[in-house]
């Protein structure tokens, strides 16, 4: 046995052991997604009571938090996420979930120069032999939080992949103050997004703008997984990956031989990522695989580090798209549903590369729920509280399943003319109309 797991052995505590080091009014940090605690989540849960103003910072928790269901008043935790999830979504509308604002890839520095972490805690794969505890499937601003926290703690779970860097991917023994062993927790598995008719339309007009050779950045949904599995059953060759998440469709477009990540003028031969969701086929595929390489997101969705990537593509999703050009992706009026993430990154980036597209895709219409009325995700103004998530200085292509356009360096009037052609035809002569009280529609427009 040498000294590190002497030193491991020093260390190791229960979990409830490790929630007492937490104090009255210090600040929490739980990490992120599938490498968020669960043994010291219950830990802290129970000590509801002792407790008061614990603050418990998070992002994407994928299923249920104790601190929130032991404390369904906030009587002593209050929540936070930089991104939410469809969990913590439910949780902000019942007041128990607050968002934090950020450009994801300012997420590190924001951790460095700004923010106080009195305890951070992580899940992670078990020491390797040299004594460091691998970040696995989330890099993102880890190192950043673990840097500024008073107090590390390891979760250790055995089922957790071990994900090659890149940089800032583990952390040293000689770093973590506390360690916790317990009952492995299985690792979640999230479903590929169900594909329609509009996804693949609009996967058709983005898979025709790919060259071969491109580097590919896929955002989350059911839109940017079909133009993954289009590309997985195309013609084209020699793709790259440099992207925020890695998700199921990459793997698909590696299975099929294109992605190789030859071409790349950075990282050639190295797929670059910075989070991980997705199947247990992917998470088997991250393990230990020389062909991946985890980064920090101030590397990965830094407009100047990815834009050295000749035809950089890069695929997102939005919520709502308004006549000049200003795009929504994260709310519905004042609800906030998601978060910023790395959309504007990407799409910065894409201008920025040479031969680069970036992409905003959406259905043209969706049907309210409640009223079963079908509404145009193309509205003259974004709704009130609705967020720009990219502003118009930054518009670029915006598809729908009605066609493509460039948006880039266009006048109001060109804009206006441009978007309302990718609108449902049901609502063009509207949408005109209130162009022209705008004063954004030009008499000779069609």
């Amino acid at each position: 046995m040498n000294d590190f797991y002497l030193e491991y052995k020093k260390k190791l505590k229960t979990p409830e052991e490790a929630a007492r080091v937490v104090k009255n009014g210090d600040w929490v940090d739980y990490n992120f997604g599938l490498n968020m605690p669960k043994l010291f989540d219950k830990a802290l849960a129970d000590r509801k009571g002792e407790l008061k103003d614990i603050k418990v910072r998070g992002l994407l928790s994928l299923s249920p938090l104790k601190i929130i269901e032991k404390d369904p008043n906030r009587e002593t935790f209050t929540y936070m996420s930089w991104h939410f999830s469809g969990y913590e979504r439910k949780l902000h509308d019942k007041g128990l979930c607050d968002y934090i604002s950020m450009v994801y890839r300012n997420k590190p520095s924001l951790y460095r120069n700004h923010l106080d972490v009195d305890v951070a805690i992580l899940s992670v794969p078990p020491m390797d032999k040299h004594g460091y505890f691998n970040f696995s499937l989330s890099n993102s601003a880890t190192k950043a939080i673990l840097e500024k926290a008073q107090i590390v703690i390891a979760e250790i779970n055995t089922k957790l992949p071990k994900a090659l860097g890149g940089s800032e991917e583990c952390i040293h023994i000689s770093e973590v103050d506390i360690i916790i062993e317990g009952e492995n927790v299985d690792i979640i598995e999230l479903k590929s997004p169900e594909i329609n008719e509009i996804d693949k339309a609009v996967a058709e007009y983005i898979v025709n703008e790919i060259e071969d050779g491109s580097t590919i950045q896929l955002g989350i949904g059911s839109m940017p997984n079909a133009v993954g599995k289009l590309i997985a059953s195309s013609d084209l060759k020699d793709l790259g990956m440099h992207t925020e998440m890695l998700a199921d469709a990459y793997l698909e477009i590696y299975k099929s031989g294109k992605l190789t990540n030859r071409k790349k003028n950075i990282d050639r031969g190295k797929g670059v990522w910075s989070f991980c969701m997705g199947s247990k086929e992917l998470y088997e595929w991250v393990d230990e695989n020389q062909g991946l390489a985890s980064y920090p997101v101030d590397y990965t969705n830094s407009p100047e580090v990815m834009a050295q990537n000749d035809k950089l593509i890069t695929i997102n999703n939005c919520v709502d798209v308004d006549l000049y050009g200003q795009v929504n992706a994260e709310s519905s009026g004042m609800r906030q549903i998601s978060g910023t993430g790395g959309q504007l990154d990407f799409l910065t980036g894409g201008f920025m590369s040479r031969g680069g597209k970036s992409f905003i895709c959406m259905a043209s219409t969706y049907v309210d729920k409640k009223t079963k009325q079908m509404h145009s995700r193309i509205v003259p103004n974004l709704p009130a509280g609705g967020i720009v998530t990219d502003p118009r200085s930054q518009a670029f292509y915006l598809v729908t399943e009605y066609g493509i356009a460039n948006l880039a360096g266009r006048s109001t009037w060109e804009r206006a003319e441009r978007i309302i052609g990718l609108a449902h035809p049901d609502f063009r002569e509207e949408l005109i109309k209130e162009a022209e009280k705008m004063k954004i529609w030009r008499r000779s427009n069609k």
